[in-house]
């Protein structure tokens, strides 16, 4: 199912290209440019004029072969990724789109309608949602009304599925662009009178917290580079998303920090048959990039936060903590630590994770 609409993604693209260059294509310019069997491109051809996705401009005539031109070759689908991952009965959502106005909109009305979603983010273009696995109500239509809303949430079999319903804007980007997004295996519509009701298929991923510290020494380096340069090649494998790159300051004392003692972690959604690989390579990354001999890596399943490991990360902001106290939660909390004195750091990065920005950047700050 999901290599279906990857390849449907794929020669959509393609077909928009050589419209927009070529104000038409032919299905030996399409097999040419994906290197595809001739017959495999006809047939994806023929499905799409069946769908009025493409329309023929020429018929063919004798040897000269048929034109075909794309429909949309004007418009991007806004929704780059849509992407999801699982912890218990919770599933955090994540659209990033092309626009920060998108994102913002559909923010704004599934805050309105509630549905399933229980609490909404927004990082400029990505939008995050946690919901728990479950089925809801919610009135949707046009002003005062909210607009879309994810009314609810499965798993099955490896998959999550968002029931959602939508009117006006939204129901185009439910019908015509979410299925277009990375990350989407399927969607399925129908309409019920001006309503729009729609599934979206995507895999349950595995969410992955990595905590670093301790990589930078006084000659230089800096933990914050080190991690951003993790997240972008972690976002390379195949089977895995990126999902954010955050720094956290700890205990800002001069006696234990390379300078001003802070700490960072990124978060990437993993296929759970990827995750050994990934956590294997992050690992061998930061071993191999990190300055110091004291760097610390730790690594959590799951973007729920225990008690235990948001006390021990707040600890790490008001006195010194030893090695074997940041064993004892991370044991606890079935979190892999790994390397020196930095498992403290790394540990602590993890448990801070989730919170706000002006939490994280202000080690006083105590969250509410």
């Amino acid at each position: 199912m999901a290599g279906v609409l990857e390849k449907r993604r794929e020669l959509l693209n393609s077909m928009r290209d050589l419209t927009l260059e070529h104000g038409y294509f032919t299905v030996n310019d399409l097999a040419e440019a994906l290197e595809l069997p001739r017959s495999t491109v006809q047939d994806w051809v023929t499905r799409l004029v069946g769908e009025q996705v493409v329309v023929v401009k020429e018929e063919k005539k004798g040897r000269v072969p048929a034109k075909y031109q794309s429909v949309s070759e004007k418009l991007s689908p806004s929704c780059r990724r849509i992407f999801t991952t699982v912890d218990g009965d919770k599933v955090a959502i994540f659209h990033q789109c092309l626009s920060t106005g998108c994102a913002a909109f559909c923010a704004f009305h599934h805050r309105s309608a509630v549905g399933a979603i229980e609490k909404i983010g927004l990082d400029g273009r990505l939008l995050v949602e946690y919901a728990r696995l479950r089925e809801t109500d919610a009135s949707i239509g046009l002003y005062p009304l909210p607009a879309v809303g994810v009314l609810g949430v499965r798993l099955e079999d490896g998959f999550i599925i968002q029931r959602i319903h939508s009117i006006g804007g939204p129901a185009y980007s439910l019908t015509d662009m979410m299925a277009m997004a990375e990350g989407v295996c399927d969607v399925r519509v129908r309409r019920s009178g001006g309503i729009v009701e729609g599934e979206v298929v995507t895999r349950a991923l595995t969410h992955l917290i990595i905590g670093v510290d301790d990589t930078d020494s006084p000659e230089g380096g800096a933990t914050f580079a080190l991690a951003l340069g993790l997240l972008q090649y972690l976002g390379k494998m195949n089977g895995v998303f990126p999902i954010g790159h955050k720094v956290a300051m700890l205990m800002p004392n001069r006696e234990i920090s390379t300078a001003g003692n802070s700490c960072s972690f990124i978060e990437v959604a993993v296929r759970p048959e990827e995750v050994d690989r990934v956590i294997e390579r992050a690992l061998r990354f930061v071993r191999k990039q990190s300055l110091s001999r004291e760097w610390g890596l730790a690594v959590k399943n799951g973007f729920a936060i225990p008690v235990q490991l948001r006390a021990f990360g707040l600890k790490a902001r008001r006195e010194i903590i030893r090695n074997d106290e940041a064993i004892a939660v991370a044991t606890g909390c079935s979190i892999r630590l790994a390397g020196g004195n930095g498992i403290i750091g790394a540990l602590a990065a993890v448990g801070l994770s989730g919170e706000d920005m002006s939490v994280l950047l202000n080690p006083a700050s105590v969250p509410e």
